[in-house]
């Protein structure tokens, strides 16, 4: 009989109650208990919604992250918040964010907050954990409480739970040592907290503990594949069974390593991977389980049951038992309900499963593997007819714009001049200081904002109306920077609910669900649009608001797009063509609106690209072909315009040292880039290579509400100022403002734009 489970659920709630609980809790608006009993109903209801399986994830909810639940389970807390007062919740909430709730921080000893931890993106997803931190000091001490918790809450539930814990090589391996010294090296170390760990999941019951690793989907040297044997053969004396869990690619080169492994059981995501499946299946004893990740965890559309079963009833009368079934990663990555949907276009929304859907989906084929597939006749054939009305869909396919998509060729991708003759003319004509001051776009989403929004989606404000109170929030923005001295403005993107979500209602090809949300960081939740179909754009989508803006000031002002590469992979992407083409049609979108922003007068363009690195494949060898059609798109909407124009991009929360000649291949005149959470770590790109534009090291970060001093900027902007040239430097935050408060953004603004004439007066 197959066994089906799953790897983790959404944690966020389908009505994201646990990102309201938590920004209630941070202001000082609720108790600790109100958050934590919030937290208990999330994961009995969740335990609820995946009844039917025969093993459910326990220990997949965080009250921010999975991965600093982790560092605080092996008890590896950075130095600067031991001794605090307050509990562990406190500590998990300033290592997380600066600072925990308001109500916590009476002691003036933490009141200014501290360094939060340095954030990155989960492999090439657009969920940020925080990033464990490591030297050659470091130790490890077990608290369990957390997980022993949850998995009591889940046998007093009745579930048959699954511990599932980050693995010891990809904790590892997803840190930072602030030394310099090996962080392999606390593989010794730290084996045997895990040890202890599994001893004490298993005084609780647990039979089965999934221990994910999903670094072995990625290239890996010999002295970390060593490191996987030297860990599980030391882990193998565990009183319970070991599921290791790899996800998001195939194993490839690493498939022998996992066969090999004195492991009770292996999952494989068979969507990316199923290469894997044949020769792996080989390795095994005839002891061991084999997982399939048969339905896709980071995508919306349905699974085609049909072609699956196809595939497994073969696997399934060979190894009986020993094969289990489940999606190919953790759903955290998708929403939780699709019956949540009641406005999304029928058709289209026939197409789609979430995860409770894809829960249904993994049930189907359990029992068309159990009692054949007559049990589910009718389910099949629904299926079946869903996945035909999509290929048949002319609302999929449009043939001028593919037409226009075959007329791409380089001389789309070229500006007019190479850089140095550009910058002096932008130099020219916008007549900057040294150290110019920017910020990257939004400024905070108001109460007002969001009102005047709500009221006009439900029809109860007129659009003139909304037009209004948009632009006097907008003309609010103008006239804050001004009175700060900022020498380039933005028009603060007040009429924007998302940076990807407001181009793509807009564009052909699209289409949104009203609680398709899914968790990106802490509270941060983003709803990405749907990418089902050929995208045009019908119309000019941001030049009013930005052309409205720049009448209000004399000074530059910004208009502000989101890049191609960034709404794809932001994106529910459609899966019936290469992202390639997808991407490119997105590009000559954006490069139409580029050109009627330059024609409306416009003489400063961002075009943001937040999302390069996301979607980089996790192996090196595959770089390469990724990066050669994504430059290539941002610049073909880029790089229309005349030499006067100054084009910018942005950049945040990733890692970008080992893609920086990709990045200067954009050629966009000014880059703002993250730097503050990493203390300028970026920087040592540079000391290898001569990056040949201007950029703006982040210095202000904006996820935490902690203000940056004027001292603290200037330092870091000294920092820069020893690998960049001074002249080519910016000063700006290190990313968009809008989750902030006013209060917040005006010293901090403030503090940068004295650093900025700092640094001039010393310069001059």
């Amino acid at each position: 009989m197959t066994v089906v489970h799953n790897l983790g659920f959404p944690r966020i709630g389908a009505r994201r109650e646990l990102k309201f609980a938590l920004e209630n809790y941070w202001k000082g608006d609720s108790s600790r208990a109100a958050l934590q009993a919030l937290g208990a109903q999330l994961r009995r209801r969740h335990w609820e919604n995946q009844a039917g399986l025969d093993l459910v994830p326990v220990g997949d909810f965080a009250f921010y992250d999975q991965v600093l639940d982790m560092s605080f389970t092996l008890g590896n807390l950075p130095e600067r918040v031991r001794g605090f007062h307050g509990d562990a919740l406190d500590n998990y909430f300033r290592v997380a964010r600066g600072r925990s709730a308001a109500s916590a921080e009476a002691h003036a000893a933490c009141c200014g907050g501290i360094a939060a931890g340095e954030m990155t993106k989960w492999f090439d997803t657009n969920y940020h954990y925080i990033v464990p931190e490591f030297s050659a000091d470091t130790e490890f001490k077990l608290d369990a409480s957390r997980l022993i918790g949850q998995l009591a809450e889940a046998n007093a539930q009745g579930v048959n739970a699954k511990p599932v814990i980050i693995g010891p090589l990809t904790y590892l391996c997803l840190g930072k040592t602030k030394d310099g010294s090996d962080k392999l090296a606390l593989l010794p170390r730290l084996l045997p907290v895990y040890a202890e760990l599994m001893e004490a999941l298993a005084d609780q019951g647990a039979e089965w503990v999934q221990v994910d690793e999903p670094i072995l989907v990625t290239e890996l040297d010999a002295a970390w594949r060593g490191g996987f044997t030297t860990a599980y053969h030391q882990l193998k004396t565990a009183r319970v069974k070991l599921l290791l869990a790899t996800y998001f690619g195939p194993l490839q080169q690493n498939r022998d390593l996992v066969g090999g492994l004195p492991v009770a059981g292996v999952h494989v995501d068979a969507v990316n991977g199923r290469e894997d499946v044949a020769p792996l299946l080989a390795q095994l004893s005839d002891r061991q389980v084999l997982s399939l990740g048969v339905v896709n965890g980071r995508n919306i559309w349905k699974t085609d049951l049909a072609a699956v079963l196809a595939w497994l009833e073969p696997l399934a009368q060979q190894l009986g038992q020993r094969l289990w079934i489940a999606p190919s990663c953790s759903l955290l990555h998708v929403p939780v309900d699709l019956d949540a949907e009641q406005k999304l276009d029928a058709e289209i929304k026939s197409w789609l499963a979430f995860a409770l859907q894809k829960l249904d989906e993994l049930k189907v084929l359990a029992t068309a593997l159990r009692a054949g597939r007559d049990a589910v006749r009718e389910e099949i054939a629904a299926n079946q007819a869903a996945l035909a009305s999509r290929r048949s869909s002319p609302r999929v396919n449009n043939p001028a714009v593919r037409a226009a998509v075959a007329q791409i060729d380089a001389r789309l991708g070229r500006r007019q001049s190479a850089y140095a003759e550009r910058a002096a003319r932008q130099s020219a004509l916008l007549k900057l200081p040294s150290y110019p001051t920017t910020t990257i776009g939004s400024f905070p989403q108001t109460n007002e904002i969001r009102r005047a929004r709500s009221e006009f989606k439900a029809g109860r404000l007129d659009a003139d109306g909304y037009a209004a109170a948009m632009k006097a929030e907008i003309e609010r923005s103008v006239r804050e920077q001004e009175a700060l001295g900022l020498d380039v403005l933005v028009h603060g993107e007040a009429e924007r609910n998302d940076m990807v979500e407001y181009f793509g209602e807009q564009l052909e090809g699209y289409v949104f669900s009203k609680q398709g949300w899914v968790q990106s960081y802490g509270s941060r939740c983003v709803k990405p649009p749907i990418l089902f179909g050929d995208i045009r754009r019908p119309k000019a989508m941001t030049v009013e608001w930005i052309t409205y803006a720049q009448s209000l000031t004399d000074r530059p002002m910004k208009g502000m797009l989101t890049g191609p590469v960034t709404l794809l992979n932001w994106s529910f992407v459609r899966d019936d063509q290469p992202r390639s083409a997808s991407c490119r049609q997105l590009a000559l979108a954006i490069r139409e609106e580029v050109l009627d922003l330059e024609r409306a007068g416009v003489r400063v363009i961002q075009i943001d690209e937040a999302a390069l690195r996301e979607g980089l494949p996790l192996r090196k060898s595959q770089w390469k072909s990724y990066l050669d059609w994504a430059v290539e798109s941002f610049r073909i909407s880029a790089n229309g315009v005349r030499d006067e124009t100054q084009i910018h991009t942005h950049m945040c929360y990733s890692e970008f040292n080992d893609i920086i000649a990709a990045i200067a291949g954009m050629d966009a005149d000014v880059i703002t880039i993250e730097t503050s959470r990493s203390d300028m770590e970026l920087l040592d790109a540079f000391d290898h290579f001569n990056y040949p534009n201007e950029i703006g090291p982040g210095v202000y970060d904006i996820h935490s509400p902690n203000i940056p001093t004027q001292d603290h900027i200037v330092q870091l902007m000294k920092k820069a100022a020893e690998r960049i040239p001074a002249r080519r430097l910016w000063v700006n935050p290190d990313c968009g403002l809008k989750t902030r408060q006013w209060a917040e953004v005006i010293p901090a603004l403030s503090n940068m734009v004295s650093a900025a004439r700092a640094l001039r007066q010393a310069a001059a």
